[in-house]
């Protein structure tokens, strides 16, 4: 586990987004994990930049979303496919036909999840995961006590989580109670992770996931296990970090061959 610590939330964009455009520039064939919510607004900004000057091409990616709420409409601004279209696949110019999110209007929803998880396999699984974390340790809807052994399932949501994303909703009362969502060994099955995390409210978390006991009470832990995941936070998501001054001089002095930024 890499730990990056930078000044500001732009920065942890931009240089998350460095990482994830190494990734697509050794291979345009990419399978993308795509994350939605706030954490990775500024990773898919700076992208965009890169893709709009012409430095960037997403055109023969791929992409598998992260989550989805059940029984939320197609249509609907805050579903996730609507919010995968409009934040990722259209600035990044991807192939609509390339990216797919997880069918929460499914009839049979389990099915549904052994499905998506099958598409991940064939698809020779996903190059770079991208995630953020919730305030109570939570990666995808992987609530705490998820098993690290999940795989892509139905979840209730926590009502923190719930209340978290009340800001996307007209109303508190529309946020949907179940999501399907890929399972923490689902996530470990990715080649590479990168996640940001940005602002006071998320040290606690960030300080669990990093240095904490290996513990399904805090699900973003489970990174601890993965060959080679990315951590990029913000100073205020570092302030409760108990190693941070290592984790920058290891940052400062690392080998030129293993730079990205």
């Amino acid at each position: 586990m890499e730990i990056i610590v930078l000044p500001d939330a732009a920065e942890v964009g931009r240089v998350a987004a460095l990482k994830i455009a190494q990734v697509v520039e050794r291979r345009p064939e990419a399978v993308l994990g795509l994350a939605t919510g706030s954490s990775p607004t500024d990773i898919y900004a700076s992208l965009a930049r890169r893709v709009a000057a012409g430095e960037l091409d997403f055109s023969r990616a791929s992409g598998f979303a992260l989550d989805e709420y059940v029984g939320i409409p197609l249509e609907h601004p805050e579903s996730y496919a609507s919010v995968i279209r409009r934040d990722v696949v259209e600035p990044l110019g991807m192939d609509p036909a390339r990216v797919r999110v997880p069918d929460g209007r499914a009839a049979d929803v389990e099915a549904a999840a052994e499905e998506y998880d099958a598409a991940i396999a064939a698809a020779g699984g996903i190059d770079v995961q991208i995630l953020g974390i919730g305030a109570n340790g939570h990666i995808g809807f992987n609530e705490p006590t998820s098993s690290f052994a999940s795989r892509t399932r139905i979840k209730t949501l926590a009502p923190q989580t719930r209340a978290d994303n009340a800001r996307f909703f007209d109303d508190p009362d529309q946020v949907p109670t179940h999501c399907l969502t890929q399972g923490l060994g689902t996530i470990l099955d990715a080649h590479e992770v990168v996640l940001v995390a940005q602002g006071e409210r998320k040290a606690a978390a960030v300080a669990g996931m990093v240095e904490g006991p290996l513990s399904a009470m805090c699900p973003g832990s489970a990174l601890q296990l993965h060959r080679h995941a990315t951590i990029v936070v913000d100073e205020a998501a570092a302030s409760r970090l108990t190693l941070v001054d290592y984790y920058r001089h290891t940052y400062e002095n690392k080998p030129a061959w293993q730079r990205f930024a």
